[in-house]
């Protein structure tokens, strides 16, 4: 448990001292879904036994959906249809995802790919934890196929169309690229000399503007307007 600590300070003549609260962490409530029932009783044991992630109360919406699948395949994508209607992000545990479905999984929620075959119980806790608080984490070559999508379809679809607007500003569209590269806030906030909290301020607008479900969906949308 973490605790704040505070300078000690010169009494007030008079005043007694007071005891401090120590700050307890946001608890991330998580829910299951597997193809299988074993699957998913062994991955909610692993996940609670992790500080911080607790289990979805019966009728209560999760702040991260785990869904658990050896394959994605046509069943898994109408699945994850149907389980989003609430918008919860979505952490994909799988053995592979093929180029062709990465952005019809990212349009149906999946923040978060994590591979089955190589990952533990702490990398999994950590994709939960990240997706919680709206960030995505894609292994190294699954990043790399997304943005060659984006650059590739700008280049041999949208762009021959000339559909290169969208009603974003200047700014929005540097946001973007830099995040469709895989770029962190801090990193973005650095390249293009702004604070941290400008371009939290940019994605948030944007993200509610269009109303799209987290920075994911965010780059997806621009690379379909065609302005990456």
């Amino acid at each position: 448990m973490e605790h704040v600590a505070v300078r000690p300070w010169p009494p007030v003549p008079g005043s007694h001292p007071v005891a401090l609260r120590p700050r307890v962490a946001q608890q991330v409530s998580v829910r299951v879904e597997a193809t299988d029932t074993l699957s998913a009783t062994g991955l909610r044991l692993v996940l609670e036994s992790h500080t911080g992630l607790v289990r979805t109360r019966p009728g209560s919406r999760p702040d991260v959906l785990v869904f658990s699948t050896p394959h994605v395949n046509a069943a898994t994508v109408a699945q994850l249809r149907a389980l989003q209607s609430s918008g919860v992000p979505v952490v994909l545990l799988t053995a592979g995802v093929e180029e062709a479905a990465l952005l019809t999984l990212i349009e149906h929620g999946v923040v978060a790919i994590v591979d089955s075959k190589s990952a533990d119980g702490a990398e999994l806790a950590a994709a939960v934890s990240a997706a919680a608080h709206q960030h995505s984490v894609m292994p190294q070559d699954l990043l790399g196929t997304l943005i060659g999508l984006v650059r590739r379809m700008q280049r041999e679809t949208l762009g021959p169309l000339g559909v290169n607007s969208a009603g974003l500003t200047e700014r929005e569209v540097e946001v973007l690229r830099l995040l469709a590269d895989g770029a962190e806030t801090a990193e973005i906030a650095r390249k293009l000399t702004y604070s941290e909290s400008t371009i939290k301020h940019v994605l948030h607008s944007l993200t509610t503007r269009y109303k799209l479900r987290n920075r994911v969906q965010a780059v997806a949308f621009a690379l379909r307007a065609g302005v990456l």
